[in-house]
């Protein structure tokens, strides 16, 4: 499944109304560790069709990064039916993204 690009307008639908888990990548362009994490998170939803990836631009959608007191990136979020149930600081593998809904 491909990696879904967030915006303001479409956060809630995508994420908050989700029907499956969701996973969201708070990025920027440029950022080098993001640059890294980037490929990680789009193997991540080539492999699981059963989690949403989203990822969201920190600069372009600021309003979403500041509700969710995003102060570092790269840093992930797992969201469980509209809910955040954990995340991520920096770079990450794909087994410990997985982990983070468990």
């Amino acid at each position: 499944m491909a990696v879904t690009v967030l915006t303001s307008e479409n956060f809630e639908q995508e994420v908050l109304k989700a029907d499956k888990p969701v996973l969201v990548d708070f990025w920027a362009t440029w950022c080098g560790p993001c640059q890294k994490q980037g490929p990680v998170v789009e193997a991540l939803a080539e492999a699981h069709d059963d989690i949403k990836v989203c990822k969201l631009d920190v600069d372009e959608v600021g309003d979403i990064a500041e509700k969710y007191n995003i102060m570092s990136i790269p840093t992930i979020y797992a969201f469980k039916n509209g809910e955040v149930v954990n995340k991520s600081v920096g770079l990450a593998s794909q087994e410990q993204l997985l982990a983070l809904f468990n």
